[in-house]
């Protein structure tokens, strides 16, 4: 399935995106986690774009995004909420489902909650939280900020997608040819001639900044709109006892809520298996016809 390499300038910088579909079917946005890109969406995106208009943006300071000269001020969800309404104010996007792995799926919560941009409470018809939740373990959240805060650098692509295959090996079973796509999308090459993960380092000072940044169960219960959680069985981000939680509260206890365990898999599923794809497929599916 074609698609095609955009770039737009959304609160004071030029961001990345990925295109598929017709622009005139409903659209999906699928919003990448922490340390990843737009391409990371790739499979899915090709998946729906049979139906769907379905936009893949490279978060600020990821990907082919510019990087941000001020990292204590940008790299946060409410500036990447300004981008994210930014880009769908461009884009003629007026009402759209939301596919969010970690990261991408808190910025869809904070978006759907209306918190701060108002406006956008009404703009998101369905959420999909990728192995993301309103409270996060503290340790996993260090394992991931230790990691992506000091991105390593090889002599050869080969060697990182070795250090890709260890270090997102939760990511659940992928083929050699998927390992190859991500590491061929994800890395650039530094001044001296060796290869890195395709981000600037600086994203980490989220943790330092916006300490509480993804503490958000006040954003949680205002949601409004049908929830689908995928949650990796093996995961130490999001845990059973947080899932609980969810379903004791806000689109939980209001029946909008659906957690799905996707077994062999941790933080976070790849969304490359046509199991996934069609839990998605579905529940957007479903949303439609009650949003």
């Amino acid at each position: 399935m074609p698609f095609a390499s955009r770039y737009l300038q959304c609160a004071g910088h030029e961001i990345h995106y990925t295109e598929w579909g017709d622009p005139q079917s409903p659209a999906v946005i699928a919003w990448h986690g922490l340390a990843r890109t737009g391409r990371d969406m790739d499979a899915l995106a090709a998946h729906l774009a049979p139906h769907y208009r379905v936009i893949c943006p490279d978060t600020i300071g990821r990907g082919l995004s510019q990087w941000s000269s001020n990292p204590k001020e940008h790299y946060c969800l409410k500036h990447y909420a300004q981008i994210a309404q930014a880009l769908l104010d461009q884009l003629g996007i007026d009402r759209v489902h939301w596919v969010g792995t970690s990261m991408g799926g808190a910025l869809g919560m904070v978006l759907a909650s209306g918190f701060f941009q108002p406006a956008m409470a009404t703009r998101i018809r369905s959420l999909v939280l990728n192995d993301n939740a309103p409270y996060l373990e503290a340790p996993a959240i260090e394992r991931i900020r230790t990691y992506a805060g000091s991105p390593p650098a090889f002599d050869t692509v080969v060697e990182l997608e070795e250090f890709f295959r260890a270090a997102y090996q939760p990511f659940g079973n992928l083929t050699d040819a998927q390992w190859r796509h991500l590491t061929e999308t994800s890395t650039r090459r530094l001044s001296d001639g060796r290869v890195t993960p395709h981000y600037d380092p600086a994203i980490v000072q989220q943790f330092t900044h916006h300490p509480d940044d993804y503490l958000l169960w006040e954003h949680f219960d205002a949601l409004q709109i049908p929830v689908l959680c995928l949650h990796g069985s093996e995961s130490d981000l999001v845990v059973p006892a947080t899932l609980d939680t969810m379903r004791a509260r806000g689109p939980g206890a209001a029946g909008r809520l659906q957690i799905v365990d996707i077994a062999g898999c941790g933080h976070a599923p790849a969304l490359n298996v046509p199991q996934q794809w069609d839990l998605v497929e579905r529940f957007i599916g479903a949303a439609a016809t009650t949003s």
